[in-house]
């Protein structure tokens, strides 16, 4: 069966957060995830949280070298505190131009700098739950101090899921090595980069630490297409196709164009923005690039589409909530069919 998890679309803010995770959580979606782009991915998970009873909640991801990693860990543990063990926390580098331009902050080798930042959080969530003195000394982090007035003490659900989000082969071994799952990024979803590259390197990387499948859980945010009727379908299947063009304007996301040899799109996109030419994107993204990176169907008819590209590779994958509250009952019967359907696997994937 697959957890299904409802998308938050990245302009949403404050105000409207609480109210699409209670629509989440009504119709019968496993978990929430937040991103932390436009808007505080904290910000957001806490009022999403605060809104629910059972919904888990997740930051898919939190933009991680900005933010020391103790103001994470003490986020996160109000967070999880307060939602009785139901928030995930998902971490994510972002890209240099971001990191230095947008955030004025010093770039760093970023594989390195991700495995001590979760080294750094389980070491200051082991103090917390322990009050064991706190030591983490690496390259980029020091802690070493932190005295009894700063320490918010145990919780009873301290173990709190950290997920990475990943594309290239580097960052993805990293997730099988040290974090608790991966989210896929939208542009290398398609089951044959998933099957092809993602799991064997995952796999490189949960070897290298000893780990089991237990271990490890990936989740597919692939963008997915569907509505009530044909005409819904086209407006959405739109929408994503002017996001894929806005994406892949981006180097970093090209693996997925190199290995359907695409690698031309990615250079034509690229060049647009650098004249500014950002109304013509979506024409780059043919026919063909849509039905490999966008599932599409109506709602009658999505949840086959889903398995046939999915069945076997994970099981979690997010849904998106429709955008009129009065399809809500039709996504609703979608949801309830992915949670029972069998995916022809419970753990995750084998890679041999």
């Amino acid at each position: 069966m697959f957890e299904v998890y409802a998308t938050t679309d990245e302009t949403m803010g404050p105000e409207d957060i609480m109210e699409h995770a209670q629509r989440a959580e009504a119709m019968g979606y496993d978990g929430l995830n937040v991103p932390d782009a436009i808007h505080d991915g904290l910000l957001l998970a806490t009022l999403a949280l605060k809104a629910t009873k059972k919904l888990k909640v997740g930051i898919g991801v939190l933009v991680a070298f900005p933010r020391s990693p103790m103001n994470v860990a003490i986020a996160a543990w109000d967070l999880q505190r307060m939602s009785n063990g139901r928030f995930e926390l998902g971490l994510g580098t972002q890209i240099k131009p971001n990191i230095e331009k947008r955030y004025s902050v010093r770039w760093t080798s970023p594989v390195k700098r991700m495995r001590e930042y979760i080294g750094s959080l389980r070491a200051i969530f082991n103090s917390f739950q322990t009050s064991e003195p706190l030591k983490y000394i690496s390259e980029n982090y020091q802690f070493t101090k932190l005295q009894p007035f700063f320490n918010p003490g145990p919780i009873d659900h301290p173990k709190i899921p950290i997920f990475m989000g990943a594309v290239g082969p580097m960052m993805t071994a990293l997730a099988g090595e040290v974090s608790d799952g991966m989210i896929t990024h939208p542009t290398n979803t398609p089951p044959r980069y998933i099957r092809e590259v993602a799991l064997p390197v995952l796999k490189k990387g949960m070897d290298k630490a000893e780990r089991t499948p237990d271990d490890v859980r990936l989740m597919l945010s692939s963008l997915i297409a569907t509505g009530k009727n044909n005409k819904t379908l086209s407006l959405e299947l739109e929408k994503k196709r002017n996001l894929l063009g806005f994406l892949y304007s981006t180097p970093a996301y090209w693996p997925s164009l190199n290995l359907f040899g695409w690698q031309n799109k990615g250079e034509q996109l690229l060049e647009m923005t650098r004249k500014g030419n950002w109304d013509g994107m979506n024409k780059i993204i043919d026919d063909e690039m849509m039905d490999t990176f966008v599932p599409s169907a109506t709602y009658d008819e999505i949840v086959d589409v889903l398995v046939e590209r999915f069945e076997g590779l994970a099981t979690m994958i997010n849904f998106p909530l429709p955008n009129n509250p009065d399809d809500d009952h039709l996504a609703a019967a979608a949801i309830k069919k992915l949670q029972v359907v069998s995916t022809g696997q419970n753990k995750f994937p084998s890679v041999s």
